[in-house]
């Protein structure tokens, strides 16, 4: 299965202002998108793995659940947006205080304390909620790494972004269908998506993670998995066998050029039947199709049949990053 890289959010607070020299950080402000879309630039160019959007960082703001506590934090020089996190908790985890956050700087800014400013806050919000543990991903480069080894976190698990040509690169072509295997999208269960929450909460269930997830709530999941601006309903692609959903690859876009694969997944009964395969080739083909030229996913590094899956594709690691954990008081 492929790692989900959640996105948590909710209500950003009041907005707060924290200064250190030229840099300040603040909230996010809803509402306001060209302030959602310079966030999203500085994210792209900090993460160009990731498939971003403003509309879906704005949805991500509003609308997560409130027990996140969820902030989306901007760092600005001289009015220009440089750096941003994601800040929460993870409220649908089964251990308590376990908070979550990721700084990103623009490139072209970092050296400058934007990245430590952003980290230093959200870490005094999460303590302020409870949090007594804070989790961070760092690209696997010298910079990063030492940028979170002096801020006292501890590496943890290894995940690879991988990235595939779909412009001109080969693909598979698609296999046939066993019997009794037929081929859906998550648009056909627009009327009843429980089925496709069922699948995904099974399989998420499975997936290596430091943070282990209750998956047990529908209407979170149909909040903000279900409706978020970037699941794209027609190419994610529902494996059903025998009338009952068996696998799934959940289909992430930008509406331009970018695609990414949120999840894949089988579930345990299915399992070693090529089921995943057949729906990754599906969705990628007709991704494809639609004009899409770049797709993306992620993996943790102890994942091997779902790195062996996307090497299998033509995909190669373009990118690699550590989790990070630091104990809070």
């Amino acid at each position: 299965m492929e790692r989900r890289r959640k996105r948590r959010g909710g209500r950003a607070a009041a907005a707060r202002s924290v200064r250190a020299m030229t840099v300040i950080v603040r909230d996010l402000r809803l509402g306001d998108a060209a302030d959602a879309a310079a966030v999203t630039r500085v994210r792209r160019a900090a993460l160009p793995y990731l498939v971003t959007t403003p509309e879906a960082l704005a949805f991500g703001a509003e609308n997560a659940h409130p027990a996140a506590k969820y902030r989306l934090l901007v760092a600005e020089r001289d009015g220009e947006v440089i750096g941003t996190a994601h800040a929460g908790i993870a409220y649908d985890s089964s251990e308590p205080g376990l908070g979550y956050v990721t700084p990103h700087v623009h490139p072209d800014h970092r050296g400058r304390g934007a990245g430590g400013l952003l980290l230093r806050t959200a870490e005094e919000h999460l303590a302020g909620e409870g949090a007594t543990a804070v989790y961070a991903w760092a690209l696997e480069e010298s910079g990063s790494l030492e940028f979170a080894r002096r801020r006292g976190y501890e590496p943890r698990r290894t995940a690879h972004f991988l990235r595939l040509d779909l412009a001109d690169g080969p693909l598979p072509e698609p296999p046939a269908l066993p019997a009794g295997v037929e081929l859906r999208t998550a648009a056909d269960f627009a009327a009843d998506p429980r089925p496709l929450f069922e699948a995904d909460a099974e399989t998420t269930s499975d997936e290596p993670s430091d943070i282990a997830i209750d998956f047990d709530d529908y209407e979170d999941w149909l909040n903000h998995t279900w409706s978020s601006p970037l699941l794209d309903k027609e190419l994610t692609t529902v494996v059903v066998v025998d009338g009952e959903v068996a696998a799934f690859t959940a289909a992430q876009t930008d509406g331009l050029t970018r695609y990414m694969s949120g999840m894949t997944g089988t579930l345990r009964a299915h399992r070693g039947r090529g089921l995943a395969k057949i729906a990754k080739t599906d969705s990628l083909h007709r991704a494809r199709a639609a004009g899409y030229t770049e797709a993306f996913t992620n993996n943790d590094a102890g994942n091997g049949a779902m790195l062996a899956i996307n090497r299998w594709f033509g995909y190669s690691v373009c990118a690699t990053e550590v989790r990070h954990v630091r104990t809070l008081g």
